[in-house]
């Protein structure tokens, strides 16, 4: 009997065993619908099978996050993979102690992992000079223009061709001001939509070293005559209250859902909230560029985030991330994600296979951000990689509300932000040496 009792206790620890789950954590800075998204990608996975477990864990804006996870792992106790924005992407890279390259996760997993099955502009972004794959693109996002269409038609504007250059939306935000709309046009993002990504797509340098893509020794050069004469045409629309400035990160989104704001050049991102919670017709479409600038439009930069995979874990927990990669790349999770968010499909199979299903022929104007992003890239527009530049976009932040507020010319607070952020870059150079 007593033989029989411990024959079926060993085998209910063995059950047991056998059931364990290896747990894996994962810190993001979702919120909202994308919030929802987040924790149905790893409700869906843990559903796909039994061996691992993904919880998501929202710890805060991105530049909280990003400093919460360095903390834990000096602490020893980090997350298994963090979302980290594009704008720190060059911080990780240096933090080479702290982070397990995804190329060498999915590798040694024996997992299938082609870099070039991604489109160009977000694998390029996340790829280390000898090839390797860094950070698995997950939320890839371009800045787009979205307008109000009921306030259009209201404003007796044509709805069937949104404005494409900056003087139409000046002209657009004057009829809508006359039809008695107080915030005709307003920004999210607004160091990224209008330096980072306005740069680009005019085929022109923020920072030299290709934007520090080459590599260290990348300096500010955005208070070029094209970057001056931007901010000045927005701080004349500011003046005349065409423009109106809502605040920092993607403060704007909510005044452009809720219909206060009838023009707003936000993330691709941003469509899932818009088309979920407007209650107005929605129109998008691409950013806005100069018609005399040669070369323009291009191409626009990369933006949201990538998941970077934190060192110090066990080789289990590592399989599990990179079967948890395996199953967000592929293309009917990809194009699921894609049509639910507005983020970039990421892979060209994804891509094509939303194509195929009529999503962007039912949707019109949600294959922009993809089109923006695939068109031919230079070396001027692959994107933006400067260390220390979660700083630099808040010097962008105080600098450009100085001018929106009346208290700096446009060429005043570009020559600040070009000269503090240079000293920041400097610092990140030394600090990084070798």
């Amino acid at each position: 009997m007593k033989l029989k009792l411990c024959s079926l206790a060993l085998a209910a620890v063995f059950a047991t065993a056998a059931q364990a789950q290896t747990e894996i954590t994962w810190w993001h800075s979702m919120t909202a619908v994308n919030s929802e998204w987040v924790n149905d990608l790893a409700k869906n996975f843990n559903a796909s099978q039994k061996d691992y477990k993904v919880t998501p864990v929202y710890k805060g804006a991105y530049d909280e996050s990003m400093t919460a996870a360095i903390a834990a792992f000096r602490a020893g106790n980090a997350p298994h993979i963090l979302q980290v924005f594009e704008v720190g992407t060059a911080t990780m890279m240096a933090s080479k102690t702290a982070i397990v390259p995804v190329g060498k996760v999915m590798e040694d997993a024996g997992k299938k992992f082609d870099p070039s099955a991604y489109i160009p502009a977000v694998a390029g972004y996340y790829t280390a000079p000898n090839g390797q794959m860094l950070s698995y693109p997950f939320n890839s996002s371009t800045t787009v223009f979205y307008i109000n269409k009921d306030a259009f038609k209201n404003a007796g504007l044509d709805t069937t061709k949104m404005p494409a250059t900056w003087p139409e939306v000046a002209l657009a935000a004057a009829k809508l001001k006359a039809s008695g709309h107080k915030c005709p046009f307003t920004t999210s993002w607004q160091g990224w939509t209008q330096l980072e990504s306005f740069s680009a797509w005019h085929n022109t340098e923020l920072a030299t070293q290709d934007n520090g893509l080459k590599g260290p020794g990348a300096r500010l050069v955005a208070n070029s005559p094209l970057h001056v004469r931007h901010i000045e045409n927005l701080a004349n629309m500011a003046k005349q209250g065409l423009f109106i400035y809502k605040g920092r990160n993607a403060a704007a989104d909510g005044s452009f859902v809720s219909g206060e704001c009838a023009m707003i050049t936000a993330s691709s991102g941003s469509y899932g909230n818009f088309s979920k919670n407007a209650k107005f017709q929605l129109g998008v479409s691409t950013m806005p560029y100069y018609p005399d600038v040669p070369g323009a439009p291009q191409n626009t930069v990369i933006g949201g985030a990538s998941l970077w995979v934190m060192s110090g874990k066990k080789p289990e927990e590592y399989k599990g991330i990179a079967t948890f990669f395996e199953y967000l790349s592929s293309p009917e999770v990809q194009s699921a994600s894609h049509k639910r968010t507005g983020y970039l499909p990421i892979t060209m199979a994804a891509y094509k296979l939303t194509e195929s299903s009529g999503f962007y022929k039912q949707n019109p104007g949600t294959d922009t951000a993809v089109n923006q992003m695939i068109r031919k890239v230079t070396n001027k527009s692959r994107g933006i990689r400067l260390g220390n530049y979660v700083q630099i976009r808040t010097i962008e932040d105080e600098e450009l509300e100085q001018v929106w507020a009346g208290k700096k010319s446009a060429k005043e607070a570009l020559d600040s932000i070009v000269k503090r952020g240079n000293e920041l870059l400097e610092r990140f150079d030394k600090a990084n040496k070798g």
